[in-house]
């Protein structure tokens, strides 16, 4: 049975108080609180640096059984290599985030490439051959050459998901090329008629058995968070 993961991007913002967290909950306890309302959340701190051990044993507690951690791919992957001779930082990447596979909190793997990297196809399915099988994969792509059929081809051979990101700046068509699909919403506001919309959509992508990541953002109010929760309400 296909399942929807609805979260936020990220979860540390004492903005969110009162609206999602209590005004008195210290900041230790938030994801605690965060993963009791919704069952996702995209990680960016792994895109600026390692994570230890211990900080992944931390979040594993914080959360039940069930709730699953998207993470960004490092940026020495994406930004700097721009995923060019990028075996060696891609093994250590995968290396330190393994803790939450062996947990089963890990959710996909959200490669974000930068704006003005124009497409490769060949640049792209060589890096994909580096990536192992059984886990899930997410590519966001930020230049608009890379919205073509032959890049979605790539991707369903290896059932890597087109991030769907919604933004002003950009907005990528919502074509199928794996057995999940991973939305980032990006628009600065979402009315309840839009979320009633996506609650449809989802509703539909899950009864042909696509599991279903929806990531809000809004780090400066609880809007994002409140949205995924109403998200969920509704399609449950």
């Amino acid at each position: 049975m296909a399942t929807l993961f609805a979260g936020t991007s990220g979860f540390a913002y004492p903005a969110w108080k009162p609206g999602f967290y209590p005004a008195k909950l210290p900041a230790n306890q938030f994801l605690k609180h965060y993963a009791q309302r919704l069952n996702c959340v995209e990680i960016n701190y792994t895109f600026r640096r390692l994570p230890s051990a211990a900080t992944l044993q931390t979040w594993v507690e914080a959360t039940p059984p069930g709730f699953v951690f998207a993470v960004k791919a490092n940026q020495r992957i994406t930004h700097i290599l721009r995923m060019k001779n990028a075996g060696e930082a891609t093994e250590l990447f995968l290396k330190m985030i393994d803790p939450l596979r062996t947990s089963r909190r890990l959710g996909p793997i959200l490669f974000q490439l930068p704006p003005h990297l124009k497409c490769d196809v060949g640049l792209l399915r060589g890096y994909l051959e580096l990536l192992p099988a059984g886990m899930r994969y997410a590519f966001e792509f930020r230049h608009e050459s890379w919205l073509s059929d032959p890049v979605y081809e790539v991707l369903r051979e290896r059932n890597i998901s087109l991030c769907v990101a919604e933004s002003e700046k950009l907005e990528v068509p919502e074509v199928i090329t794996a057995d999940f699909v991973y939305y980032r919403l990006r628009k600065p506001e979402y009315t309840e008629e839009d979320v009633d919309a996506l609650a449809a959509r989802s509703k539909d992508l899950l009864a042909r058995g696509r599991d279903l990541y929806l990531m809000f953002k809004h780090e400066e109010s609880p809007e994002g968070a409140l949205n995924a929760e109403l998200l969920m309400k509704k399609v449950s």
